[in-house]
């Protein structure tokens, strides 16, 4: 399926869930490949007492539900509310300390990195054995579900066949300081076949000769990478 027939697909809902509002898409098959699914709760009935600090639960100390990991806590333990667009939450919900400190960190890429992704940068790109490059503007559909390339041809990959990504890097700039980021190796597999391929990018420049865009956009999908892991493994 392509991008532009996806982005047909891409009406969304509002639903009520336990845990709150939530905007989803109508059909479950094009959600977001970096969502994560709501959290069985832990029964009430197994939960005498907060299970960070241990504190028995009464008519005093209440109960509550992180709405990340479903564990049941005290108020103390579990009074943040933070923002989990990897759940398609409206609102901030509440969430356990640790939890909390997680979807902070993935506010950035929600936030910075993914309209970077959206955005494109301009890279020299190989596919497979091949010994040759192309120039191609490499950019994340808006549904975040594929890769789309554009130069003197057309090429998309859906990100849910990505298997592996690694960073290349080059030398350490004059002074000292971390290497710097040049390109990227991405494995993934074709469709209708189980065989996995490759793709090669390395960071061209843009209109102003610079490779800030391109090096800015091989660390957020670098992000992206992880957090579609995640999703994976969930």
């Amino acid at each position: 399926m392509s991008s532009e027939v996806a982005a047909c697909c891409d009406a969304k809902k509002l639903v009520r869930s336990p845990s709150g509002l939530r905007m989803v898409p109508e059909h479950r098959a094009f959600s977001s490949p970096f969502g994560l699914e709501e959290p069985q709760w832990v029964p009430d009935k197994e939960c005498a007492r907060c299970m960070q600090c241990d504190t028995k639960f009464d008519f005093i100390t209440r109960k509550h539900h992180c709405r990340r990991c479903g564990k049941c806590f005290c108020d103390r333990c579990c009074r943040r509310k933070v923002a989990l667009p990897r759940m398609c939450f409206v609102d901030p919900v509440r969430q356990c300390a640790e939890c909390a400190l997680v979807s902070q960190r993935e506010a950035e890429f929600y936030d910075k990195q993914l309209k970077v992704l959206v955005g494109g940068a301009t890279f020299f790109v190989t596919f497979g054995n091949s010994e040759t490059s192309e120039m191609m503007v490499c950019r994340l559909s808006s549904n975040q579900r594929f890769l789309v390339l554009d130069g003197d041809r057309h090429y998309e990959i859906e990100i849910t066949r990505v298997s592996a990504v690694q960073i290349l890097t080059e030398g350490l700039p004059p002074g000292g300081g971390s290497a710097r980021v040049s390109g990227m190796l991405l494995q993934y597999t074709v469709p209708g076949s189980e065989d996995g391929t490759q793709m090669k990018l390395m960071a061209g420049e843009d209109a102003n000769a610079s490779k800030r865009p391109a090096t800015m956009w091989l660390t957020a999908m670098h992000k992206a990478a992880k957090l579609l892991y995640e999703s994976r493994d969930q």
